[in-house]
Parts: structure tokens; sequence; C-alpha cells
């Protein structure tokens, strides 16, 4: 792993991070799921507008880390923190469920890799957007309908699709779906799990040009998990190398990538080429 002194280096190497605070702060993550480590004293610091990719096997713990920094599981142990007006210094896993959810609808938006767990399947493209705005307390038909339409045309959805059902669309249409309904409310940030898998190649192009321009045009600050090396290097900034749920590389993409400095790191890197 990193020396500190490295990272610090690091971080003042990029011109996004210089003299910045992070958004997102999670201390000492550890979870676990019955004798499974799935997380083991992971720390992440992610700055605004950086984008911050994760890899590792099946079963490093990336998806389980994704999933605690959306507030859909607990920690056994750590502080989370999100930089935001209302919650400066505030511990998110100390704040009972309905506060959570509040930070959950409001601030942070989530791609899974499976769009059913994101998406009502049978009801309509728009409605599913429109769903997320109702939890916000929109209650006008055509506001709510506005609104929809405005973010499927940001993520570059077809808008003479507008009704039909993510169930009779392709993998890429349903992606860009929950694409739209993540970033309806303009959070500050991403969460994107696999949001590739799956897709061929052609379309694996357009959905990341969306993600790259969104990312661009609103300064949003995104963690990604992937295990395509290709993506990562594509959208991130940084990335972090996970294994057996611990960090044990962290750097500049193009460092990291191109000069892996742990064995495991190199063998993942030349897996992928």
């Amino acid at each position: 792993m990193l020396a500190t002194s490295n990272i610090n280096s690091i971080i003042l190497q990029s011109p996004i991070l210089v003299s910045a605070t992070p958004l997102l702060r999670a201390n000492n993550f550890v979870k676990r799921y019955g004798r499974v480590t799935a997380v083991a004293g992971v720390d992440v610091a992610v700055y605004p507008g950086e984008v911050l990719g994760i890899v590792g096997e099946s079963g490093s713990g990336k998806s389980s880390l994704l999933r605690l920094l959306n507030l859909e599981e607990k920690p056994e142990q750590g502080e989370y923190y999100l930089d935001l007006k209302g919650y400066h210094n505030v511990n998110l896993l100390e704040l009972d469920r309905f506060h959570q959810r509040q930070v959950r609808i409001h601030h942070i938006g989530i791609v899974y890799q499976h769009p059913h767990l994101g998406l009502r399947m049978r009801h309509t493209s728009s409605g599913n957007v429109a769903e997320r705005l109702i939890m916000a307390n929109e209650r006008s038909f055509a506001a709510m309908r506005a609104a929809a339409r405005a973010s499927l045309a940001s993520s570059e959805f077809p808008l003479d699709r507008l009704d039909d059902l993510p169930l009779r669309l392709s993998g890429g249409m349903q992606q860009r779906v929950q694409l739209a309904k993540a970033i309806a409310l303009k959070p500050e940030l991403l969460l994107l799990d696999e949001p590739t898998s799956g897709l061929d190649v052609s379309v694996q192009a357009l959905v990341l040009d969306t993600l790259k321009r969104l990312q661009r045009e609103r300064h949003i600050t995104i963690v990604i998990v992937s295990h395509d090396l290709g993506v990562i290097r594509t959208l991130a900034d940084r990335v972090m190398v996970m294994r057996h749920g611990h960090v044990i590389e962290t750097g500049l993409t193009d460092q990291v990538l191109e000069d892996p400095q742990e064995a495991y790191t190199q063998q993942l890197v030349h897996a992928k080429l």
C-alpha cells in the first residue's frame, strides 16, 4: 500500500484536489456477513468533482463498500461524513433512519449493475424518474412530467419512449433510465456499481460518454465500482484497489494502471491486458 506521504503527494499533483475539502469521508469502515469480513477497516476520501474508481476481483468487497456509502447497509464500525449544507461534521451513521433516507433522496444517486434493483420494471420510464421526485415531496403532475423529461434527456434517453416500460427496453436503455432517476434531484454524489456490465462495446461507449459529459457539466462527485479496467481508465481520476476487504493500493489512475506497485495489482492489470 502507498505510504501516507506518497498519497499526500498524489493529492497535491491533481488540479481537482488542490485546497479542496473532501465531499465524502468514510473512516475505518468494517462490514461483516456472518463470519466473512467483506470490508475490513477501509478509509475513503473523495473530493468535489472527482471520480474515484474502485477495482478488485469478485468478493473483494467493492460492492459492499458502495452499499455502505449509499447508506443501504450499516457497518459494524466506522464513521461517514458528507460535506453538505446542514450536515457538516455530522456522522451520518448516527442519524436516524428518516434522516438517512433524506440524505439518500436529496444528495446521493445510485446506478446498480442490475437495473431491476433500481427500477420498477412495470412502471413507465418517466414514472420511474417521477418516483424519485415524489420522494422529495413534488406533487404537481405537470412539474414531475417536465422534470422527468429533462432528466431523461440529460441521460440521452430517446424522448419518444418516455412511456415505455423498462421491461421492454434494452440493457443500455434501462441503464439510462436508472441514470436519469439517479440525477433527477441533482445529487452531489453519484454511485455507480458496474454500470456497463453486460452491455456490448458500442453501447458501453455511449453510456461512458454520457457519464463523462454529465460529470463535466454538473461537477458531480462519482464513485464507480467496476471490474473493467478500461471503464476505470476512461472515467476515474484516482483508483483504489481492493482485495479481501482491504485497500491494498491507491493513487492516480494512470499511475496505478501503468506502474502498479503491489503484486496483486500487477496481476489484476496484466490479466485485463
